[in-house]
């Protein structure tokens, strides 16, 4: 019985073939593989495999190297782009896309550009680029930490069955006015004691979004800052949608709605998508600015409030969302949704003529007379003295064993309440 080949035989033998396979007709590239198959062994297929991979192989095997293309983005864009992308607040490619010509002629108007990198070819590659493309320029620089945190969302039946139930779905509205509301714990790795909480709420059509800190998820906190968001809109409030949390599922908050005529609605027990507009923001609006610590004093619940003013003014006039306009099939007959173009709040509420002269005048002014790179400071500035004090302190918690024996006893019982 013959030898075999070693494994270097076949690699010298494949060589040899590789680029005169390249350069051979069909009939040609057929003979040579059955000689490949006769000497070395291997089935057609294989040998083919094994050609292909040879002339890619590093090494001198005759074959012309191909000429990298060169870039269309140079160095000076990328480092212009990651600044822009920072003082917006590290947005996805698409959305900055869409509004990097209201962030460039600020951002010039205020010189907060490099002006050595900053040059008109620079301006208009920014101007031009496409969102995929922008998220493949700063897929190297994004560094993202995944944290979980706690629920707190404990059922109120009370009133449950006087109260309609809106489902997924059922959001398409057609005016401003309709919003969606839920709390977020600042509660760090313990529900032990009081803590902070966030009432953000969302407006369905325009995405418009409101956050408030507040001492605890007790009812008077909630409708005072209730009544507070409802001053800040620049559009009426007519509907009034919740989950089946006890902090909402109550008397003060159902005759606060009555008092004022809104349309008061809640999701169905145990199915966050039906409030997915405002469990969007709870992640990319709270978690992202406000992150996941222990928040308990009151010193870090002004800092909260102070943080959240800001972030009102970035996210609402100088970031762009999509929304969803409804429903199509696709070529294998399933529905999907179906999205309109990425445009800031600000803009959607322009576009639905709602405001009064007096707001519309107002955020205009705000908006001319705002620097959205000293706003991003002012925003991190914040975020770091609220890092400082809230980091030992979780440091602590985290290392008690009592405290998180505790805390697991406490969501053991949450999580009871709930199945009753």
């Amino acid at each position: 019985m013959d030898k075999p080949l070693s494994m270097n035989t076949r690699k010298e033998i494949t060589k040899r073939y590789a680029a005169e396979y390249r350069r051979a007709s069909k009939k040609g590239k057929g003979e040579m593989l059955d000689q490949m198959v006769a000497t070395i062994g291997w089935s057609r297929a294989n040998a083919r495999r094994a050609l292909a991979k040879a002339r890619t192989r590093k090494g001198p095997i005759g074959l012309p190297k191909r000429a990298l293309r060169k870039p269309t983005y140079g160095y000076n864009t990328l480092k212009v782009l990651i600044h822009i992308w920072n003082l917006a607040g590290r947005p996805n490619g698409k959305y900055l896309a869409v509004t990097m010509d209201l962030w460039l002629p600020k951002l010039e108007q205020y010189g907060e550009l490099d002006k050595k990198r900053f040059t008109p070819e620079v301006r208009a590659q920014l101007m031009g680029v496409s969102g995929a493309t922008i998220d493949r320029m700063l897929a190297p620089t994004r560094k993202a930490l995944e944290l979980k945190g706690i629920s707190t969302t404990k059922p109120g039946s009370l009133l449950r069955n006087s109260i309609a139930v809106r489902r997924a779905g059922d959001e398409h509205e057609r005016a401003p006015g309709f919003v969606e509301a839920d709390l977020v714990a600042h509660c760090g790795p313990t529900l032990v004691g009081e803590f902070v909480r966030t009432l953000t709420v969302t407006d369905v059509f325009t995405g418009w979004t409101e956050n408030m800190a507040i001492r605890n998820s007790a009812h008077r906190w909630v409708v005072e800052a209730m009544t507070q968001i409802q001053a800040r809109l620049p559009f009426a409030l007519v509907g009034l949608d919740t989950d089946n949390g006890g902090e909402f599922i109550n008397h003060a908050l159902v005759n606060w709605a009555d008092e004022r005529d809104i349309y008061f609605t809640r999701s169905r027990p145990y199915t966050s998508n039906d409030n997915a507009h405002v469990e969007q923001k709870n992640g990319d609006v709270v978690r992202r600015h406000a992150f996941y610590y222990r928040y308990d004093t009151a010193l870090e619940l002004g800092l909260l409030n102070d943080l959240y003013l800001l972030v009102r003014v970035r996210l609402n006039m100088f970031t762009a969302t999509k929304k969803a306009i409804g429903w199509r099939a696709n070529k294998y007959g399933k529905n999907i949704r179906v999205y309109d173009k990425p445009a800031t709040p600000y803009q959607r509420v322009l576009e639905s003529e709602v405001m009064t002269k007096a707001s519309e005048k107002e955020l205009a002014e705000l908006f001319d007379a705002t620097n959205p790179a000293e706003l991003t400071r002012q925003i991190t500035r914040i975020q770091q003295e609220l890092i400082r004090l809230a980091a030992a302190k979780n440091t602590a918690l985290i290392s008690d064993p009592a405290l998180l024996k505790r805390a697991k006893i406490d969501e053991e019982r949450t999580e009871i309440s709930r199945a009753i």
